[in-house]
């Protein structure tokens, strides 16, 4: 999988250039879960947090093409009127992802009840079923959250990525996908990880919505 967007991505950040296999499995790892109707989760903290939402938001609707609906939908769509005719000119397709850093009434409920440390690994419970795919973002890879989260998911049939930084850290033994930039600063680490996931958010829309 070796395509133009990790080649650009590549030309952009040459320190990248040792991650393009493992950017390619965890790509591959995502293709793989949404074409057998899986689910992308993410999860992260802090900066991490806004991560995983913005990577959902790119999935959820058109990321850099349109996905305009198929004409079966879009007629069942204008069938209600002027609602539906609006709908079928303005929705989009999307990709099955979740950001467990959503829900605040929740996360804040099982933190103040039960353990804030559980708060991604029971949403995942909750969740998740086999064929899908979480993603902890962690600069240091050792948020104990995202290694209870990757327990999880490891013990219902999940594949866990790891989206961290040069130390990789202890989540790094419960991932089978691990991408480590090379920088060892938060805010550095941060930097390149943007690049990263627009280039996978690329290569997913490319493949389900591009055209031949």
């Amino acid at each position: 999988m070796k395509n133009n967007f990790i080649k650009e991505l590549i030309n952009r950040f040459p320190v990248l250039e040792n991650e393009t296999d493992h950017i390619e499995k965890a790509t591959q790892l995502m293709i793989e879960s949404l074409a057998g109707e899986g689910t992308l989760f993410f999860c992260g903290n802090g900066g991490s947090a806004s991560d995983a939402e913005h990577i959902v938001g790119e999935l959820l609707k058109g990321f850099v093409l349109r996905r305009p609906l198929k004409e079966y939908l879009t007629d069942k769509l204008r069938s209600y009127g002027e609602y539906g005719e609006e709908l079928a000119e303005k929705l989009q397709y999307g990709l099955r992802a979740i950001s467990l850093t959503s829900h605040p009434a929740f996360a804040t409920a099982f933190g103040n009840d039960v353990d804030g440390t559980m708060i991604f690994a029971q949403q995942l419970l909750a969740l998740g079923k086999k064929n899908d795919v979480v993603m902890g973002i962690s600069t240091s890879g050792c948020s104990i959250n995202i290694y209870k989260c990757f327990i999880t998911a490891r013990a219902i049939g999940l594949k866990t990525i790891l989206l961290t930084g040069k130390r990789r850290g202890s989540c790094a033994e419960l991932a089978d996908c691990v991408i480590s930039v090379p920088e060892v600063e938060t805010f550095k680490i941060q930097e390149l990880h943007l690049p990263i996931y627009h280039t996978i958010c690329l290569i997913l829309e490319d493949f389900f919505y591009g055209i031949d």
